[in-house]
């Protein structure tokens, strides 16, 4: 990648990771409920604007079922789980288990594309596995029932983004641009949280900090991110803006340790890397080609592993 990509990239992981700060400063005030539905309505209203300006086709009528589908698994669903957990969980805990995302893609075009399962994906898969056992396992907070629910949410989210990618690029591929797919998703997920902010308000007056949390949140961390991401695949490629998976962990954890004074262990990091690893080896970013595989391939002839290329948004 060229000096300018490569900034793009920094930039983009460090607003990727930073979400899960605003969130962890923001929910206790808002709840999980009233969070997301200010974060996808503020993202929905900003990438409008953009849309507007590029003049860039929604196509809403021809695709708004999958539009609809695609904001609640990779919009409303997994955000709410996230704000859940992080009621609970630190903010670099949440950011650790988010990386997870690529290997339920990987598992999700398994069952679904019928990929061919190699030694390698099997081998990735089991790490990442070890690697949750790491973080989770050996992480500062007490064992218990409620971190064991909080740590099944985010590992939840992450397998909805890992659906997510897999149902964009069956349902949508290159019908439509990446813009219109963002902004209309982010409008079908309003319209699915609002509601549910009747049942669950905020818990409390929220503060001036936690009301700019939310802009951050909406318009750095999301929408902007989102703008950013396209932009990378645009000049980069799939692969190679697909990295930000491995970064934006890294800046989770160290926008907790900075602004919330999160402790800081090794630990985390040991399962940081296992867990990049093993994502690294399913989605074909380490050791591309290398092995064959170890059943009968169940996919047509052509087909590529997608999982990881539509990832959506990982927070």
């Amino acid at each position: 990648m060229r000096t300018k990509e490569v900034g793009v990239l920094l930039v983009l992981a460090a607003l990727w990771g930073g979400g899960f700060l605003f969130i962890r400063i923001a929910t206790p005030a808002f709840g999980p409920v009233a969070l997301m539905a200010m974060r996808v309505l503020l993202t929905g209203l900003c990438l409008f604007v953009f849309a507007l300006v590029t003049r860039t086709r929604l196509e809403l009528r021809t695709y708004w079922h999958h539009y609809l589908v695609i904001g609640i698994i990779n919009a409303a669903l997994p955000f709410l789980l996230i704000g859940v957990a992080e009621l609970y969980l630190t903010s670099g805990l949440a950011a650790l288990l988010n990386a997870t995302t690529p290997l339920f893609g990987a598992i999700t075009a398994v069952i679904w594309m019928r990929e061919a399962m190699t030694i390698k994906k099997v081998v990735g898969l089991g790490l990442g596995l070890l690697g949750v056992v790491i973080v989770a396992g050996w992480s500062t907070l007490p064992f218990s029932t409620t971190l064991i629910l909080a740590v099944g949410a985010s590992l939840a989210a992450a397998a909805s983004y890992g659906l997510a990618s897999v149902y964009i690029k069956v349902s949508l591929g290159n019908k439509v641009s990446s813009l219109a797919t963002a902004t209309c998703s982010q409008f079908f997920a309003t319209l699915f949280l609002l509601p549910l902010t009747f049942v669950a308000p905020p818990t409390r007056v929220p503060t001036l900090t936690e009301w700019l949390s939310v802009a951050a949140l909406a318009l750095l961390c999301t929408a902007a991110t989102l703008l950013l991401y396209i932009w990378l695949i645009a000049h980069a490629g799939p692969t190679k803006a697909l990295t930000v998976t491995f970064l934006a962990p890294v800046f989770g954890v160290f926008w907790g340790v900075l602004f919330l004074k999160e402790p800081l262990t090794l630990s985390p990091f040991v399962g940081l890397v296992v867990i990049l690893v093993g994502a690294g080896l399913v989605t074909e970013l380490l050791l591309p080609g290398w092995p064959r595989r170890v059943t009968e391939t169940l996919s047509e002839p052509g087909e590529r592993h997608v999982a990881a290329e539509m990832k959506g948004e990982h927070l």
